[in-house]
């Protein structure tokens, strides 16, 4: 099942080796009957476009595709896969959408120009000086990941501006937004500097949602750690920052950031670990180690070496007690509560869905005396209901909206809390992945990407028949 996100991220690994609206999410998961989800009678209307099948009664409109121009005069880059939602005001949003391409496409570090915002461009720095640009290259090619910023009008339906906001990184995968209204990009790499690459990669930026073209200026937040980033969310309360780690052994993360709203001014970097039991493997994939639906005690190790020159944060953090997870990926918070994606998690290998809850003195001395909770709320073991869970967001209504990266066809899955399931869309275009899902601010609309071509669909209809 992970043979599709192998393929699309091989090169990455080579290499190595060198949204808003998120209400309900309390309730969900609270029933035991997710440990076997059932599809409820919503079918799909086959799309003649072959592009969204949707249920009766939704449309999609395509706001945004791979090789359109922007207003920046840039092209719409290839690979778009997290992606966040924020509320302008006037019946204006902001769409902030990552775009997980790489320098080198293929082992052999061979140029490939035409996925990336600055295909058909002779001279890149026409556009924007080398200070903007956070890996120029030692071609004066830069990288080509990032980000593209979408202005969208949802009154009438159309994009008022779209331009590229972050340039230069790498593998940009998914993040989160903060609570002061801004978006963390990840780098899902560990590539060093070499013989092609200026810089490390391997870390976080902020991008600020802009009416107008601006390319933000990248700062690496050093301090969150480098590894192979996936999402983050936050605790508005304490300001932790949490972060998931995408790998067969990866490991959750907390950043203790100095300023809360300022990143940049540095932190210290954790991993969890069981209370008593330590250097636990939550995978369950040949032992039941953590059972569903109880809570455990959880407490935060610090870790040393943080740029991690070898790639080693995960192998340190389970040395001294950390537990490892089966490739985290998808992570929000609600209501104060933290709930991550583990892709491979379970006997199946179909993924698991955790909630952590913080210590009301998360982050402080004190947490110790009221240790914060861990609970496997639930692994799929029916690929026909989920199919190995990515991104997650929640819907006004409440229930869970998952964007599958399963190794066949993918769908939106909601899931209610009794735990019925159903389908949203099917991708019907390439068997593509389905990512960054986030709603409007008005719940009226679903925005969604295809991943490859890059196509941003916006989903209207009655939401209403899904609320129970």
């Amino acid at each position: 099942a992970m043979n599709k996100k192998i393929t699309r991220k091989k090169f990455l690994k080579n290499a190595s080796l060198l949204t808003i609206g998120f209400s309900g999410f309390g309730n969900y998961l609270l029933s035991s009957s997710l440990n076997s989800l059932v599809s409820l009678s919503s079918s799909l209307k086959s799309d003649k476009n072959k592009i969204l099948d949707l249920p009766k009664g939704f449309k999609y409109n395509i706001i945004s595709k791979f090789g359109n121009k922007m207003s920046d005069g840039l092209q719409v880059p290839n690979h778009a896969d997290g992606m966040g939602c924020f509320d302008l005001g006037k019946n204006k949003i902001a769409l902030i959408r990552n775009h997980e391409l790489g320098r080198f496409e293929e082992f052999n570090f061979k140029l490939d120009h035409n996925k990336s915002a600055f295909s058909k461009i002779k001279n890149i720095y026409d556009f924007y000086p080398k200070k903007y640009i956070y890996d120029n290259c030692k071609d004066s090619i830069p990288c080509f990941g990032g980000t593209t910023t979408i202005i969208y009008d949802t009154k009438n339906s159309r994009i008022e501006n779209e331009y590229l906001s972050l340039a230069g990184t790498l593998i940009n995968c998914s993040g989160g937004v903060t609570p002061w209204g801004t978006w963390i990009s990840c780098e899902e790499t560990m590539v060093r500097k070499n013989k092609f690459l200026i810089k490390d990669h391997g870390y976080n930026f902020e991008v600020t949602p802009h009416i107008k073209n601006i390319l933000t200026k990248p700062s690496p937040i050093k301090q969150m750690g480098r590894f192979r980033h996936e999402a983050v969310a936050f605790d508005k309360k304490s300001g932790a920052v949490y972060q998931t780690e995408d790998r067969k052994d990866g490991m959750i993360y907390r950043y203790l950031a100095n300023n809360k709203t300022k990143l940049l001014e540095g932190g210290k970097l954790q991993a969890l670990a069981f209370k008593d039991k330590y250097s636990l493997d939550t995978r369950n994939w040949n032992e039941i180690d953590v059972l569903k639906n109880k809570p455990y005690e959880v407490e935060w190790i610090d870790i040393k070496d943080i740029e991690s020159p070898n790639d080693d944060l995960r192998y340190q953090g389970f040395e001294k007690g950390c537990a490892r997870f089966a490739r985290p990926e998808g992570m929000w918070e609600h209501n104060g509560e933290i709930f991550f994606t583990c892709t491979t998690g379970g006997k199946e290998k179909l993924g698991q869905i955790w909630k952590y809850v913080p210590s009301e003195h998360e982050g402080s001395s004190d947490e110790i005396k009221t240790p914060a909770h861990l609970e496997l709320f639930f692994e799929s073991n029916n690929s026909k209901s989920l199919d190995m869970c990515d991104n997650i967001t929640v819907s006004p209504w409440g229930d869970v909206i998952i964007c599958e990266d399963g190794g066949g066809v993918d769908y939106l899955v909601g899931i209610k809390a009794d735990g019925s399931s159903y389908k949203i869309a099917k991708n019907s275009l390439n068997n593509s992945e389905l990512a960054g899902a986030c709603f409007s601010p008005d719940g009226e609309i679903l925005f969604v990407n295809i991943y490859k071509p890059t196509i941003t669909l916006a989903i209207t209809g009655p939401w209403n028949q899904f609320r129970s």
